[in-house]
Parts: structure tokens; sequence; C-alpha cells
């Protein structure tokens, strides 16, 4: 299935030397891929850092939005002018995606809201472990 060919083009390309990377608009019927459903990020990076004379590290594609009934994809991409310019100016969520940081592991949101509130009964009372709240009688 990989194999099946794929038409790249880009449009709206500007070149950013303040965060030393290209940047540009992959798609409306410039990523062709009839018989496949959807194209990889990692195919269209590859494509993108052939096109650009970049490594794949070089290169985030990021925002695909596949048309209705396939064959036609759109997005963004950003080609930096070195792997340690994308690590310095992309957000760590994408970093996380394309592999290049470790997601931060944090409690639920849930849990933390709850703690929260569980340290506001303790407040100005002696910090004991297992408090008890003072009963209303």
């Amino acid at each position: 299935m990989a194999d099946q060919p794929v038409t790249l083009r880009t449009r709206k390309f500007i070149r950013n030397p303040l965060l030393g990377r290209k940047q540009m608009v992959v798609g409306d019927s410039d990523v062709l891929h009839p018989n496949r459903a959807n194209i990889s990020k990692d195919d269209l990076r590859a494509k993108l850092a052939e096109m650009y004379k970049a490594t794949v590290a070089q290169v985030n594609v990021f925002g695909l939005q596949t048309q209705f009934g396939g064959g036609k994809t759109t997005g963004f991409a950003l080609v930096y002018d070195s792997p340690d310019a994308l690590k310095k100016f992309e957000p760590h969520y994408r970093l996380v995606r394309v592999g290049l940081a470790s997601k931060i592991e944090k409690p639920s949101r849930q849990q933390r809201k709850q703690r929260k509130n569980r340290q506001k009964t303790l407040r100005g009372t002696a910090k004991v472990k297992g408090a008890k709240k003072k009963k209303d009688a």
C-alpha cells in the first residue's frame, strides 16, 4: 500500500529567518494520493526532506486533514535549517509527537483539583498527615 504514487506540492511558501525555518501549506490538491485512504506523516516528512534537501529530523508536518472521500490531504509543514533549531522553536507537544522529547507525566486534572481543595481545609492548622476537619456542632 505504501508504494502507491503520491504527488506533493507546496504553496504559500515563506522563509522565516528569525525562527530559522521555511514554512508552507502542504495541500489543497497538493498531496494527491489516489487509491489510498491517506498518507502517513512520516512519508510526508521524508518526501519534504528530499524536496528541500534537508534531513527528516529537520522537517515537521502537522494539521493534516484528508478531504472527504480520500485522495487529497491538506496540512502545514515546517522545514528547519537545523535539528537544533527545530528543538529550540517547536512546541513541546509536537516534539513529543515526532519522538524528540518525552511526555511529562503528571496526575490527571481532576486529581490535581482535588488535592488543591484538600489543601484548603488544612490552611491555618498544624500540618499533620490526616488532620481532621473541624465539626460545627
